[in-house]
């Protein structure tokens, strides 16, 4: 079986001087089955995840988000009393998450994290059934605004991102990490098909997102995205091509799209612009 694709499933447990640690029996079952499953949801209590969502303390909903886009959430973990009743704040409920193994945790930063796409397909179901409509809404379109970048609908692409502002909106989206955060969630079926970048180190300067599809779907062009507001979306590509963010991709042999993507602070709306690199 494809080991990048047992990775991307089960993989997201470290501890320093370690090696990665996967979840041991989604892998055996993935093993035995020969089949890539959620295998997470039938060992542990899916109701436990949505129950302590639920609560909804102050800033566990913008966290959860943030989350699932693929953000590190730095929190404070010493409030937490050490039992599953007693709890003051949002990062309490988190804090418990990474004792039940929904969450993972980086000791150097203090920062927690969904470990892997099989966790996050868990937060997924727990975010719908416990009511967050808006944002459940936002990453079943996302398979949509997929499909529209890669066929260069650019007024698709624009419409879809304008709906998923408006879904994630509880997010702070005058501010480039915010405004990136809502662009990952928009994309969030992309991680089935790709390898995702923030900020990827890329010729005179960072691209903002990068998504490079994996070994098993060639078919799919690779995305170099940049964000921009109150600006023009043709000058988001001309800060692509002049930096040379497609450059730090000379390992990759494949199709490319540039994509530039402007919000525009008083009118609230979005533009694209997507073009073919030629190499």
């Amino acid at each position: 079986m494809d080991y990048e694709e047992v990775k991307r499933l089960y993989d997201g447990y470290c501890f320093e001087g370690t090696i990665h640690i996967y979840s041991p029996r989604s892998v055996v079952s993935a093993m035995l089955t020969h089949s890539y499953d959620n295998f997470w949801n039938k060992t542990e209590t899916f109701e436990a995840l949505r129950d302590y969502i639920i609560l909804n303390y102050k800033g566990l909903r913008d966290t959860v988000t943030e989350l699932l886009a693929g953000a590190y959430k730095r929190i404070n973990t010493a409030t937490f009393t050490n039992d599953m009743t007693t709890f003051s704040s949002a990062d309490d409920v988190l804090t418990l998450l990474i004792h039940l193994g929904y969450l993972g945790y980086d000791f150097k930063k203090k920062e927690v994290f969904i470990p892997n796409s099989e966790i996050a397909s868990e937060f997924c179901n727990a975010v719908e059934s416990a009511g967050w409509e808006n944002l459940t809404d936002s990453i079943k379109k996302s398979e949509e605004l997929l499909t529209a970048t890669i066929n260069r609908d650019t007024e698709a692409v624009a419409v879809g991102l304008e709906a998923a502002h408006i879904e994630t909106s509880i997010l702070t989206y005058n501010d480039e990490n915010a405004l990136s955060c809502t662009i990952a969630l928009a994309y969030y079926s992309a991680r089935e098909y790709y390898t995702s970048f923030r900020e990827l180190p890329a010729g005179k300067g960072f691209a903002d997102i990068v998504y490079i599809p994996r070994k098993n779907h060639p078919d799919k062009p690779a995305l170099v995205i940049e964000l921009k507001w109150n600006e023009s979306a043709q000058g988001a590509i001309e800060q692509i091509k002049n930096r040379c963010y497609a450059e730090s991709l000379k390992d990759y042999q494949g199709n490319l799209l540039l994509v530039g993507i402007i919000y525009n602070k008083k009118t609230k709306k979005h533009q694209c612009i997507i073009e073919q690199y030629h190499k």
